[in-house]
């Protein structure tokens, strides 16, 4: 399977997806975990332009740089896994530049989809796992090591929107994206209810 975790600033992504690749090699699967931007040797470049709190990017830019990532990804690192039967899990993928550009930045919608299809090369999670949280609490999470990239810094509106786009991506296509809210979840709990969705889809 080919699954994404998604999520705004601080919904715990990280933590979780290295959590899923330990009970999916317990299990017996071959799991490989990547993420974007930086999944390639040229993405982790891209990924530095793009998080670097120094840089100054037009919108436009922003999204191709993803969009140039991205294709990178797909091609060296996501297909080859899924065709060798590996269990293939991202950290970010396609709904990101969605939330990000076209909530966030404000972008027009039909531009960023279509960028997301040309880059992604028609490739589909089988399922995305959207870890929602409150942007005030997850901003807070993610200072907590006291420094932040360039997303982390935007304003608390700018995180709202990202918010609100992600939730309206999971209302338009509940098959695959299913949301677990953090808030007021620790970690056990948030992988619990992980889990329980990986071996539904299983079945």
């Amino acid at each position: 399977m080919f699954i994404t975790f998604e999520g705004p600033e601080g919904s715990g992504k990280s933590t979780h997806i290295k959590r899923l690749k330990s009970y999916l090699e317990g299990k017996g699967e071959r799991v490989l975990l990547t993420r974007e931007p930086g999944g390639t040797q040229v993405g982790r470049l891209i990924r530095e332009i793009l998080l670097n709190p120094e840089s100054v990017l037009d919108e436009t830019t922003e999204v191709y740089l993803f969009a140039a990532d991205r294709s990178e990804h797909v091609s060296k690192i996501i297909q080859p896994a899924l065709a060798e039967g590996k269990w293939v899990i991202s950290d970010r993928f396609v709904d990101s530049t969605l939330a990000y550009q076209i909530g966030g930045r404000g972008l027009p919608e039909d531009l960023v989809r279509y960028i997301n299809m040309i880059s992604a090369k028609g490739l589909v999670p089988d399922l995305t796992l959207l870890l929602d949280v409150a942007p005030e609490i997850g901003i807070k999470r993610a200072m907590a090591n006291g420094t932040a990239d360039r997303f982390e810094k935007e304003k608390i509106e700018f995180h709202q929107r990202v918010r609100e786009k992600y939730l309206e991506i999971a209302q338009e296509d509940p098959q695959r994206v299913k949301v677990i809210n953090t808030d007021n979840k620790d970690i056990e709990q948030v992988q619990e209810l992980i889990r329980k969705i990986i071996d539904n889809e299983k079945r």
